[in-house]
């Protein structure tokens, strides 16, 4: 079975996070020393995960001020 690397276990988690609703809309994310200590890991994989989560459109960054979760459309009326 491949093993799964941490910057992909480190976005799944918060992706689970956000659809969970534990990480709402507008949420700031815990601050990068906070992840490193959480997920017990060096910098560069919580920077990866990240940056695959900016990618996504799931989180943005905001240079100084952290990582907020990216406001999500309302779904379509029927």
């Amino acid at each position: 079975m491949p093993r799964v690397s941490d910057r992909q276990r480190i976005a799944q988690d918060i992706r689970d996070r956000i659809s969970s609703g534990e990480y709402a809309p507008g949420h700031k994310l815990p601050s990068l020393r906070e992840m490193i200590a959480h997920y017990g890991v060096s910098a560069e994989p919580v920077r990866s995960a990240l940056l695959i989560l900016q990618a996504e459109g799931l989180i943005e960054g905001h240079q100084g001020k952290g990582n907020y979760v990216t406001p999500r459309s309302a779904p379509p009326q029927r």
